[in-house]
């Protein structure tokens, strides 16, 4: 069995890659369309800086969530401001899922800013 962000496998590592520049404010709505799975969404090497969850847009956010849990028929929406060039992957954290086919990725570009991050090559 297989897995998909966007409803297809590879919907969004291959066929539909999300771009961003450095310091850009990125939006993701992010709905679990079920029927009876829970995702843990989780955007590796970010911090959310807004996370509204079960489709609300109304209450305040919550504030530096790492991972947000998304039911079975609920959505989340989260933000969060791009600082590093790079690809950001987009997973569930049942990462079993992700050699399913569960991934996505946000390519980021923009000058390399060494005093935040530094890849050691």
């Amino acid at each position: 069995s297989h897995y998909s962000f966007n409803g297809t496998v590879n919907a969004l590592t291959k066929t539909h890659i999300m771009k961003a520049k450095v310091d850009e404010q990125v939006r993701i709505f992010f709905g679990v369309g079920g029927p009876n799975r829970t995702s843990s969404f989780h955007v590796i090497g970010e911090i959310f800086d807004r996370v509204f969850r079960d489709g609300d847009l109304i209450t305040e956010p919550s504030q530096g969530v790492q991972t947000v849990t998304v039911g079975p028929g609920s959505a989340a929406m989260v933000e969060f401001q791009v600082d590093v060039p790079g690809r950001y992957v987009l997973v569930d954290h049942a990462l079993s899922r992700m050699e399913k086919g569960l991934a996505g990725f946000l390519d980021v570009e923009g000058e390399d800013r060494p005093k935040l991050f530094k890849v050691n090559k």
